[in-house]
């Protein structure tokens, strides 16, 4: 943070600290701020080694692909990257982001403060000891939850792997078992994920998360929703059960926001448990998460469980492994072997009548994605067997 401060500074821009804050709260700092961009320090959901640098231009979203390549250009070059020496910017501390994140969520015309505190609901939160420790309870307590805290000291080390996924919230199942809790809310460590826990005490897909929120919306609001290649089909069975149009993009934040825009969608996301619901901004936001889930419960009067179970059941499969075989080969590879549409908007997508499997290069570590989803946890998990096992033999054959 000094470093990248001082960057700034000594080229002549003022820096306004924010402190540490969650990722979606500095994107709409910026905008609260006019501010010409922002610059956010963080590992998203993994672990303290892969700490990089997230940038926002002055609307409080990421860059998009074209604006990443001339940073990117501009780094590679030769050219002097800082201004001539003049006057140092200024420095100064601003420790309101929580406050007016949470305020704008309250005054959302689709959230009723009194309506959800009504409900007298309680609450068990992880938030991995991350960015969101201070906000998550914050706006649960606003809302009138009664929060059950787990991991919110941001001075301490990650408790388990920092990631939101179901095998990684062992502790927060039991916390909502022992409490007796309504529901668990479990986030990554700059809390632009959100994951849900029913009152029974299971961890949910992190794909129900968008799908619950997405339910309540288009349930106020009928309108587009964009998504990104690799999220669950229960998005089209919420837009053919709402009359709407349900739409993919690559997957990576700045695409699918593109995508809404050109939409107007009103609302979208990714299956990762990333909310974006534009009537607070362009970003993904677990805080905004909870709020429209507790809402939709407490103006149906229905547990979690009960709000799930009127869905179809999809099972997901998400695996990574190393690949250096020519990736430009591999749709003719998979179509030969998955009998479906084939789309390559994105690495590989195939959708079948029983599921889809989806094969793409991470865009953040050094691996091939292969994601499944199919009707039974079996089928998912023989998709995604049968695609590793291609990749295996694509990866053989070029060595």
């Amino acid at each position: 943070a000094d470093a990248v401060g001082a960057a700034l500074r000594f080229s002549g821009f003022a820096v306004v600290d924010l402190g540490i804050v969650s990722t979606p709260t500095v994107e709409i700092m910026v905008d609260e701020l006019d501010a010409a961009g922002g610059v956010v320090i963080t590992a998203s959901h993994n672990g303290p080694e892969w700490n990089a640098l997230k940038f926002l231009g002055p609307e409080g979203e990421f860059l998009g692909a074209a604006e990443m390549e001339q940073v990117i250009a501009l780094v590679r070059s030769d050219d002097p990257l800082y201004a001539e020496p003049g006057e140092l910017g200024a420095l100064r501390r601003d420790d309101s982001g929580d406050a007016v994140h949470i305020k704008k969520i309250l005054e959302l015309p689709l959230i009723e403060r009194e309506r959800v505190a009504a409900a007298g609901f309680t609450a068990a939160v992880d938030c991995v000891n991350g960015a969101g420790s201070s906000i998550v309870p914050a706006l649960l307590g606003t809302l009138g939850v009664e929060v059950a805290e787990l991991n919110t000291d941001t001075q301490k080390p990650f408790p388990h792997n920092p990631e939101p996924r179901p095998e990684h919230l062992g502790d927060l199942a039991e916390a909502v078992r022992s409490l007796g809790a309504d529901i668990g809310f479990a986030c990554d460590p700059d809390a632009d994920r959100l994951v849900l826990v029913d009152g029974s005490g299971t961890v949910l897909s992190e794909e129900l998360t968008l799908a619950v929120a997405a339910d309540f919306v288009l349930s106020k609001k009928r309108g587009p929703v964009v998504a990104n290649m690799s999220t669950s089909r229960l998005l089209d069975w919420l837009g053919e059960k709402h009359g709407v149009e349900v739409y993919r993009t690559r997957v990576g934040e700045a695409n699918v926001i593109a995508g809404m825009k050109e939409r107007r969608a009103v609302i979208g996301g990714e299956g990762n448990g990333g909310v974006i619901y534009p009537e607070l901004h362009f970003g993904r936001d677990a805080m905004v998460g909870m709020a429209l889930v507790l809402q939709s419960l407490a103006e149906e009067g229905v547990t979690l469980e009960q709000k799930i179970s009127t869905m179809p059941r999809y099972h997901i499969v998400k695996e990574k492994v190393p690949f250096r075989g020519d990736l430009g080969a591999l749709a003719t590879a998979l179509g030969g072997a998955f009998k479906g549409g084939i789309d390559e908007t994105d690495g590989v997508r195939i959708d079948m009548e029983r599921g889809w499997i989806h094969v793409r290069a991470s865009n953040t570590e050094p691996v091939v994605r292969i994601i499944a989803e199919a009707g039974s946890a079996e089928e998912a998990a023989d998709l995604a067997g049968r695609a590793g096992a291609i990749l295996k033999d694509m990866a053989g054959a070029g060595d």
